[in-house]
Protein backbone atom coordinates (compact mmCIF):
# COMPACT_ATOMS: atom_id res chain seq x y z
CA UNK A 1 0.00 0.00 0.00
CA UNK A 2 1.21 3.36 -0.78
CA UNK A 3 1.85 5.88 1.69
CA UNK A 4 -0.04 8.89 1.25
CA UNK A 5 1.97 12.30 1.11
CA UNK A 6 1.52 14.76 3.68
CA UNK A 7 -1.13 17.52 2.88
CA UNK A 8 -0.03 21.60 3.22
CA UNK A 9 -2.48 24.28 2.47
CA UNK A 10 -0.40 26.89 1.59
CA UNK A 11 -2.21 30.42 1.99
CA UNK A 12 -1.01 33.59 0.65
CA UNK A 13 -2.13 36.13 -1.27
CA UNK A 14 0.79 36.69 -3.41
CA UNK A 15 1.15 34.35 -5.77
CA UNK A 16 4.57 33.91 -6.63
CA UNK A 17 4.92 33.05 -2.69
CA UNK A 18 2.18 30.36 -2.80
CA UNK A 19 3.94 29.06 -6.23
CA UNK A 20 7.52 29.43 -4.79
CA UNK A 21 6.54 27.72 -1.60
CA UNK A 22 4.62 25.20 -3.47
CA UNK A 23 7.59 24.06 -5.29
CA UNK A 24 9.75 24.33 -2.39
CA UNK A 25 7.61 22.15 -0.30
CA UNK A 26 6.47 19.47 -2.89
CA UNK A 27 10.37 18.83 -3.41
CA UNK A 28 10.41 18.13 0.01
CA UNK A 29 7.81 15.27 -0.78
CA UNK A 30 4.70 17.41 0.16
CA UNK A 31 1.38 17.47 -1.30
CA UNK A 32 0.82 21.34 -1.55
CA UNK A 33 -2.41 23.29 -2.64
CA UNK A 34 -2.89 27.00 -2.46
CA UNK A 35 -5.05 29.22 -1.41
CA UNK A 36 -5.75 33.43 -2.11
CA UNK A 37 -8.12 33.92 0.57
CA UNK A 38 -9.39 33.29 3.99
CA UNK A 39 -12.44 32.22 2.41
CA UNK A 40 -11.26 29.97 0.29
CA UNK A 41 -8.99 28.07 2.67
CA UNK A 42 -11.86 27.77 4.54
CA UNK A 43 -13.80 26.15 2.06
CA UNK A 44 -10.42 23.61 1.77
CA UNK A 45 -10.21 23.11 4.79
CA UNK A 46 -13.69 21.88 5.07
CA UNK A 47 -13.87 19.87 1.93
CA UNK A 48 -10.52 18.06 1.78
CA UNK A 49 -8.05 16.77 4.73
CA UNK A 50 -4.73 18.39 5.46
CA UNK A 51 -2.02 17.83 7.78
CA UNK A 52 -0.76 21.47 7.94
CA UNK A 53 -1.71 24.82 7.12
CA UNK A 54 0.87 27.30 6.11
CA UNK A 55 -0.43 30.94 6.93
CA UNK A 56 0.29 34.85 5.72
CA UNK A 57 -0.82 37.61 8.23
CA UNK A 58 -2.00 39.52 5.32
CA UNK A 59 -4.86 38.16 3.70
CA UNK A 60 -7.26 40.42 0.98
CA UNK A 61 -10.89 39.34 2.87
CA UNK A 62 -8.99 39.42 6.19
CA UNK A 63 -5.81 38.72 8.71
CA UNK A 64 -4.09 35.27 9.33
CA UNK A 65 -4.67 35.67 13.09
CA UNK A 66 -8.71 34.83 12.72
CA UNK A 67 -8.28 32.58 9.70
CA UNK A 68 -5.93 30.75 11.89
CA UNK A 69 -8.31 30.74 14.53
CA UNK A 70 -11.29 29.88 12.35
CA UNK A 71 -9.22 26.61 11.20
CA UNK A 72 -8.74 25.88 14.71
CA UNK A 73 -12.31 25.60 14.97
CA UNK A 74 -13.12 23.51 11.97
CA UNK A 75 -9.88 21.31 12.14
CA UNK A 76 -8.87 21.17 15.77
CA UNK A 77 -7.00 18.60 14.81
CA UNK A 78 -3.99 20.22 12.50
CA UNK A 79 -1.72 22.18 13.40
CA UNK A 80 -1.06 25.88 11.58
CA UNK A 81 2.30 28.01 10.92
CA UNK A 82 3.01 31.57 9.84
CA UNK A 83 5.05 32.16 7.05
CA UNK A 84 4.90 35.88 7.37
CA UNK A 85 7.08 39.20 6.42
CA UNK A 86 5.68 40.66 9.93
CA UNK A 87 9.29 39.52 12.08
CA UNK A 88 8.92 41.73 15.41
CA UNK A 89 7.99 39.46 18.94
CA UNK A 90 4.76 40.89 19.33
CA UNK A 91 3.64 39.19 16.31
CA UNK A 92 5.17 35.89 16.52
CA UNK A 93 3.37 36.05 20.09
CA UNK A 94 0.14 37.01 18.52
CA UNK A 95 0.17 34.08 16.05
CA UNK A 96 0.73 31.80 19.08
CA UNK A 97 -1.96 33.38 21.23
CA UNK A 98 -4.27 32.52 18.13
CA UNK A 99 -3.24 28.85 18.07
CA UNK A 100 -0.64 28.76 15.85
CA UNK A 101 2.02 26.40 16.27
CA UNK A 102 5.10 27.73 14.48
CA UNK A 103 5.96 31.42 13.06
CA UNK A 104 8.53 31.92 10.45
CA UNK A 105 9.42 35.16 9.42
CA UNK A 106 10.24 35.58 5.50
CA UNK A 107 12.65 34.98 3.50
CA UNK A 108 13.49 32.35 6.23
CA UNK A 109 13.00 29.19 4.04
CA UNK A 110 15.45 27.03 5.60
CA UNK A 111 13.32 28.20 8.67
CA UNK A 112 9.62 27.58 6.86
CA UNK A 113 11.37 23.96 5.37
CA UNK A 114 12.24 22.75 9.07
CA UNK A 115 9.38 23.93 11.19
CA UNK A 116 6.73 21.93 8.20
CA UNK A 117 9.30 18.84 9.10
CA UNK A 118 8.87 19.07 12.28
CA UNK A 119 5.21 20.24 12.35
CA UNK A 120 4.49 16.94 10.27
CA UNK A 121 7.20 14.66 11.54
CA UNK A 122 4.78 13.12 14.21
CA UNK A 123 1.31 13.28 11.75
CA UNK A 124 0.76 9.90 10.46
CA UNK A 125 1.62 10.38 6.80
CA UNK A 126 4.95 10.81 7.39
CA UNK A 127 5.45 7.38 8.72
CA UNK A 128 6.35 6.37 5.45
CA UNK A 129 8.66 9.19 4.21
CA UNK A 130 12.29 9.02 4.26
CA UNK A 131 14.06 10.72 6.88
CA UNK A 132 16.66 13.77 5.32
Amino acid sequence: MVQPKCRILCVDDHEDTSEMLKLLLSHEDYEVVTAVTSAEALQLAQSQDFDLYVLDKHLPDGNGLELCRKLGEVTPDVPCMFYTGDAYEIQRQQALAAGAHGYVAKPDIDGLIDGVRKLLSERECSEGMKSS
